[in-house]
């Protein structure tokens, strides 16, 4: 599963699998050995991480949000995805 960011220890993954089972958009972020699966949308499927850096990559998908639908395409597609910038 390629890392698309990193920010604050915050570890951020999306698959890529080509014609995938994924039906909702989502990626998986990592955080001292917790894992959460958040929506494209910002919720929460499944996981947790500490509040605050929860909170944190609720923040950066809002900000990435066009870049991270685009990834998700991009992947889906079986090509080469792009890094996204890290939350400063």
């Amino acid at each position: 599963m390629p890392i698309i960011s990193m920010f604050y220890g915050i570890i951020i993954r999306m698959y890529s699998e080509k014609d995938g089972q994924h039906n909702t958009p989502h990626i998986h972020a990592e955080y001292q050995g917790e894992e959460m699966v958040m929506s494209l949308e910002g919720e929460l499927i499944s996981g947790k991480i500490p509040a605050k850096k929860q909170k944190q990559v609720e923040v950066w998908i809002d900000i990435h949000h066009d870049e991270l639908y685009a990834d998700w395409k991009i992947l889906l597609e079986g090509e080469k995805y792009f890094r996204i910038e890290p939350l400063k």
